[in-house]
């Protein structure tokens, strides 16, 4: 399969905050306080069309659902979807949620880096929705903050703070069993909504439209705490086994005694981790691919000598898919921590935050970093020229 073009880098690269800085956007609202941003993005319908998405949604490796209500009933199908079906929605009250749409199409990444005035590490990824007049998903309420950026057509967004989550039983979606929105507000396009974690909102489609839904992660605890022991799994190493040369008989032989005990208690006390261990846990989970994600490696990849010869005269560029991090120690890349060269941090430095390296920034690429850089490519997680 023939990688994907990169994206154009855009030539604005303002926030699409309305005219708040970005550091204005944090203090007051981040976390806090719902924000609508008249013409976020000026002219901006979106790039994908009720086709783009229809075509998105028969495929495999694209997670999609559709939503459709009938009076107080709804219906959720999950893809991939037969153009049959999609073709047999009614003409109204249905929604097509397209999951994931930045890491197949570089029109959906460069949405997602719009807004990169926030770490990557806390972006999820890019949702288009279209919906037909009346779709929408039901009141409901997100465990994350999300911007909602309205592509063409228009949709009523009602949003609010409110003490009551209880969720309707038996309903195939999160929808709250009352709502009791404060605002009340259609968003044309460009327009665009902020709303912390767990405030209220329902989105219902005026006409047909798009939505394009830029989601981060907010994981609970115990989802990290059981990943982090996955991971210190895969790294113990426990010398030692079980031994009890000094056992006695016993009346009891179902009971387990407190000698045992401390036996047990000696082999697990080797379970250590320190800072370095989460830290490396970290990266490599914040980086980890969805389940659903795979690589493609080039059918007939260059040799070492003609890669870098390629990269130094078009540059590089990460797979959409790819997602490369890194702290004082290690980069991180798609679930792999790898240490840091001796020379050149600079170089992968700017590749991770611009996600692209002109020819130019890869000339100056050391041996141990061009080294790097074409195992990557044999992976499929980076692809020579940046167009």
């Amino acid at each position: 399969m023939v990688a994907p073009a990169a994206p154009r880098r855009p030539t604005v690269r303002s926030e699409p905050l309305g005219g708040l800085s970005a550091a204005t956007f944090l203090r007051r609202h981040w976390h806090k306080n719902p924000l609508l941003v008249r013409a976020a993005l000026p002219g901006f319908t979106g790039p994908f069309r009720k086709r783009d998405l229809f075509a998105l949604a028969r495929r495999d490796d694209v997670e999609s659902r559709v939503v459709v209500r009938e009076g107080r009933r709804w219906t959720l199908a999950h893809g991939p979807f037969a153009a049959s079906h999609l073709a047999s929605l009614p003409p109204r009250d249905w929604t097509l949620l397209v999951q994931g749409a930045n890491l197949v199409d570089p029109r959906g990444d460069a949405v997602l880096r719009r807004f990169s005035f926030l770490p990557f590490s806390r972006l999820d990824d890019l949702m288009v929705s279209y919906a037909a007049p009346g779709g929408g998903v039901g009141p409901h309420f997100d465990s994350y903050d999300v911007f909602l950026l309205q592509g063409f057509g228009v949709r009523r967004w009602r949003y609010g703070a409110q003490d009551d989550l209880d969720l309707k039983p038996g309903a195939p979606l999160r929808i709250l069993r009352r709502f009791s929105p404060a605002h009340d507000a259609a968003l044309q396009p460009g327009d665009m909504l902020y709303l912390p974690p767990h405030i209220a909102h329902d989105g219902v489609a005026l006409d047909a439209c798009t939505t394009y839904s830029i989601g981060f992660r907010a994981p609970a605890a115990s989802e990290l705490g059981v990943a982090f022991l996955d991971f210190l799994r895969d790294e113990l190493d426990l010398p030692g086994r079980y031994a009890d040369a000094d056992l006695s008989a016993v009346r009891s032989p179902a009971a387990i005694t407190a000698a045992m005990h401390r036996r047990y208690q000696r082999l697990l006390d080797g379970v250590r981790w320190d800072r370095n261990a989460m830290a490396r846990f970290v990266g490599c989970w914040l980086s980890e691919p969805k389940p659903h994600v795979f690589f493609e490696r080039p059918a007939t990849p260059l040799a070492p000598g003609a890669f870098r010869r390629s990269v130094e005269k078009h540059g590089v560029r990460l797979d959409l898919r790819s997602q490369l991090l890194y702290d004082d120690r290690h980069l991180y890349v798609n679930g792999t921590a790898v240490p840091w060269p001796a020379t050149s941090r600079d170089t992968l430095r700017r590749l991770a935050d611009e996600r692209a390296l002109a020819s130019m920034a890869a000339r100056n690429a050391s041996q141990e970093v061009a080294a790097i850089l074409y195992n990557w490519y044999r992976d499929g997680y980076v692809h020579t020229g940046i167009a």
